[in-house]
Order: structure tokens, then C-alpha cells, then sequence
């Protein structure tokens, strides 16, 4: 006897914990192309962000860290108590780290007058104390285990922290070594090249390999952001840093309208 067809559902995007217990899931994504694609428009945006708030309203680069402190502080917050991954409230508590970062590097590296390469060092500092910090007290520093708030809290200060140094490098590196915005640029994408192919190519530890790239990504969005905005004269592209925040946070919100994210099954 022939079966009955049963009518084709379309699948729907699954962003809340499924109940299966055998499958826990995190309140981050999957760490797919896609998840790069969003992380580097994502620190350009913070740049250009920052820069808009401090340099081009004026506010200088203690009172626009303020402001985005505050931000980071209430989205983290609400990542927290979310109770499901949530793409959107993932992605801005992503910008919101990234322009905090973008400040608070400049406020270091230009206001405290330590340099970029003293700026470099000190959060180069803070972030493996905090990645230490973060495997002393939980055992694991695995993207794929935020489930309770002391994990969640050391992920977006550890994020935080990674955000700020790359700041500050991509600043020494077109600066500093004469580089340029392209240049520097150059410089790091081919340096993600390196994780990505020992990803592929090898069995080192795949949260060591996450962290790599998730740093380099941050100096490659300083430098595009910086060459978007700054003058042709400088090597830039001469756009507004609101025009061109404007441009990269559309492109967020197309990418996220288009290609829906799942959560990333927790580390067991």
C-alpha cells in the first residue's frame, strides 16, 4: 500500500533551547562563515561608531567611553537574563563591546599618553588575565558554555578586553609601522588565514583557534573602519563616520534578515 504524502512544512529557524536535555544549547551562535562575515562588519561599525561620538561630536574619548559603558553594561545585562539565544540582542551586545572597545583604546593609547604599543601590552595583559581568570574559576573557556551568568560574564568581559587590544593594534600597526589603513588591512587578513587553515589542517584546540581569530578580526575592522572614514589625503575613502555607520549597521541587518542563525550546542 502506497503511503500517504505528508505535506512539506518549511523549516523554521530553532533559536530557543530545544527540549530535548541530551542536546543543550548556548545563548551564542555558530561559529559559521556567516558568524565572521557579521564579527568584521560588526568591529568596522564600531569604529566608525566610536570615532562619530568622540571625534566628530566632540565628546572626547572619556565621556563617549562613558556613554558606551553604559551600553555594554545594559546589553550584557539583557543577554544575560534572555533565556534563549537571540540573534539581534546577541549582535548589538557585539557592537556594543566593539565601540566601547574603540574608545576606551584611544582614551588608553592617546589620553593616558602610554602609546599604541603601551596601550597594546596593557590590554594584551588584561585579556590573558582574564582568559585565566575565566579557566581557574570554571574550568573551561569554551564559546559553546554560556549557560550560567558567571560564564556569561567572563565571555563579554573577555570579549571586552579583545576588543579594546585590537583597537589599539590595528591603530600601531597603520600608524605606528607606517603601514596605511590598506596595508594594515592586508597585514590581517592574510593573518586570519593562518587560524583558519589550522582549523582545517589540524587538531590544535578549536576554542584556542576561536580566540585568535576573534582578536585578529578586531585590528582588520580598526583599520577598514579608519579607511572608510579617514580622508582620501590619509589613504581613506573620505566617507562620514554616521555615513559610514549608517552603510554598516544596514548590512548587519540585511545579513541577519537574510541568513538566520541557530544557537551553538553547548560544550559538554
Amino acid at each position: 500500500m502506497r503511503a500517504r504524502m505528508q505535506p512539506r512544512v518549511p523549516p523554521m529557524q530553532n533559536t530557543a533551547p530545544p527540549a530535548d536535555p541530551s542536546r543543550p544549547w548556548s545563548k551564542v551562535p555558530e561559529v559559521t562563515l556567516l558568524f565572521w562575515v557579521l564579527k568584521v562588519a560588526a568591529t568596522t561599525l564600531g569604529e566608525t561608531g566610536g570615532d562619530a561620538l568622540s571625534m566628530t561630536l566632540g565628546l572626547g574619548y572619556l565621556l563617549a567611553s562613558g556613554i558606551f559603558a553604559t551600553l555594554f553594561v545594559v546589553a550584557v545585562a539583557a543577554q544575560i537574563r534572555a533565556r534563549a539565544f537571540h540573534p539581534w540582542l546577541y549582535w548589538a551586545t557585539i557592537i556594543a563591546t566593539t565601540t566601547f572597545g574603540t574608545t576606551l583604546a584611544d582614551f588608553c593609547d592617546r589620553s593616558l599618553g602610554i602609546g599604541y604599543s603601551g596601550g597594546s601590552a596593557l590590554l594584551l595583559a588584561l585579556l590573558l588575565g582574564s582568559l585565566a581568570l575565566w579557566h581557574h574559576t570554571l574550568g573551561a573557556i569554551s564559546i559553546g558554555s554560556q549557560t550560567t551568568t558567571p560564564a556569561q560574564l567572563f565571555y563579554w568581559v573577555t570579549i571586552m578586553f579583545s576588543q579594546t587590544l585590537g583597537t589599539a593594534l590595528g591603530d600601531w600597526t597603520a600608524d605606528t609601522t607606517g603601514m596605511g589603513y590598506r596595508g594594515a588591512a592586508l597585514v590581517f587578513g592574510v593573518l586570519l588565514l593562518l587560524p583558519a587553515a589550522a582549523y582545517l589542517r589540524t587538531r590544535l584546540s578549536r576554542t584556542l583557534l576561536f580566540w585568535v581569530a576573534f582578536v585578529l578580526t578586531r585590528p582588520l575592522g580598526a583599520v577598514l573602519g579608519d579607511a572608510l572614514d579617514k580622508p582620501l589625503a590619509q589613504g581613506g575613502l573620505a566617507f562620514g563616520r554616521f555615513d559610514a555607520s549608517a552603510i554598516l549597521l544596514a548590512f548587519i541587518v540585511l545579513m541577519l534578515l537574510a541568513f538566520p542563525q541557530r544557537a551553538a550546542a553547548r560544550a559538554h
